[in-house]
């Protein structure tokens, strides 16, 4: 069990515990992560920390490397700009749960590795811009996925330069669970079917990185009644609102659930 906490502003201790405490009420346990510290390691396993938060180090290693070898460019669009590319009539490129296609206005401020002051990358500092990385305009990214099949993404069609760190100092989603799947030994990643550009982005992180890849498998969503996805967006009961309405964990399971208003 690995703790996505890397939002600050939206990861709390208590949201934590809440959500070890519902996963124990449905029966699901595990082998590594929070709450257990089996042995002589004191982290919840042989590959902890299993906190985000606590595993800065490691992302900022990755983001060195990728920006010593050249597959980094420091963003500075605004606000502003970036939601008037997201507002562009170009919803079919991106899908609606997908972020829209970076048109490369910061492209041409560092072409490569070699131009960085200094010897090294490390002179720069994550936090002095957000960070792209350069996808190759026109490069197929395939992958079999266990539940859906073939799949096939194409650079600048489906996807473009996408960010790896935040000028807050946080990394990004995508280079987080890259550097975590290929640090923690992950053979096997099951998700949800809106993360399936998600898995493109992350194959040429673990590449550029040097990793072998995990095996896939991308779930259907769960929807309601209505067929419309179940997400706190959409004010979709949580887990503990249906324990405190007397539902077990065999109704979460069995799918048995009562229409509830």
């Amino acid at each position: 069990m690995r703790m996505d906490d890397l939002d600050q502003e939206r990861s709390k201790p208590e949201f934590a515990e809440a959500a070890i405490e519902d996963l124990r009420w449905l029966g699901i346990r595990w082998q590594e992560g929070p709450g257990k510290s089996d042995g002589p390691e004191k982290n919840g396993g042989p590959y902890g920390p299993y906190l985000q938060s606590k595993r800065h180090s490691l992302y900022r290693s990755a983001w060195q490397k990728l920006l010593r070898w050249g597959y980094l460019y420091p963003c500075r669009c605004t606000r502003k700009e970036l939601a008037s590319v997201a507002s562009a009539p170009h919803e079919g490129a991106h899908g609606a749960n997908d972020e829209p296609i970076y048109p490369g206005t910061c492209r041409h401020l560092l072409n490569d590795g070699a131009q960085l002051p200094g010897p090294t990358a490390t002179r720069y500092g994550p936090q002095q811009s957000n960070w792209r990385f350069r996808v190759p305009e026109g490069l197929v990214v395939e992958f079999n996925d266990q539940h859906l099949g073939p799949q096939r993404f194409v650079a600048g069609v489906d996807f473009g330069d996408f960010l790896v760190w935040r000028r807050d100092n946080t990394p990004s989603y995508q280079l987080a669970c890259a550097v975590d799947d290929a640090s923690m030994a992950i053979t096997e990643v099951v998700r949800g079917a809106d993360l399936l550009k998600s898995t493109a982005r992350q194959i040429l992180l673990l590449k550029a990185l040097g990793f072998a890849a995990p095996s896939w498998y991308h779930c259907t969503l769960v929807a309601d009644h209505n067929g419309q996805r179940l997400a706190k967006r959409y004010d979709a009961l949580s887990l503990r609102a249906l324990r405190q309405r007397g539902l077990t964990p065999m109704n979460i399971f069995s799918a048995d659930l009562p229409v509830l208003a």
